[in-house]
């Protein structure tokens, strides 16, 4: 692990688009700015987790292939009502 101490206003580059900036520092507490990509996604640690296990138990579900085309039948009545 790398540890940098910044003051008020300074900041890290992270590659050559992602810059880390201390906005504000109360108490214990430090404000951080990031500035990166739209591409890159970026989270608190513990939202970071709960999307993982959320990503983890959305690919584990186990269905039925039946049920799959339960589902694509029901699609398509609803469109040729729709129509």
């Amino acid at each position: 692990m790398l540890v940098l101490a910044r003051k008020l206003n300074e900041s890290i580059m992270i590659g050559d688009d992602i810059e880390i900036v201390v906005i504000d520092m109360k108490g214990d507490q430090v404000k951080l700015g990031i500035k990166a990509p739209k591409k890159i996604a970026v989270h608190r640690k513990e939202v970071y987790e709960e999307i993982q296990l959320e990503n983890i138990a959305a690919s584990s579900s186990k269905f039925k292939p039946e049920q799959l085309k339960d589902f694509t039948d029901f699609i398509k009545r609803n469109r040729k009502s729709k129509n």
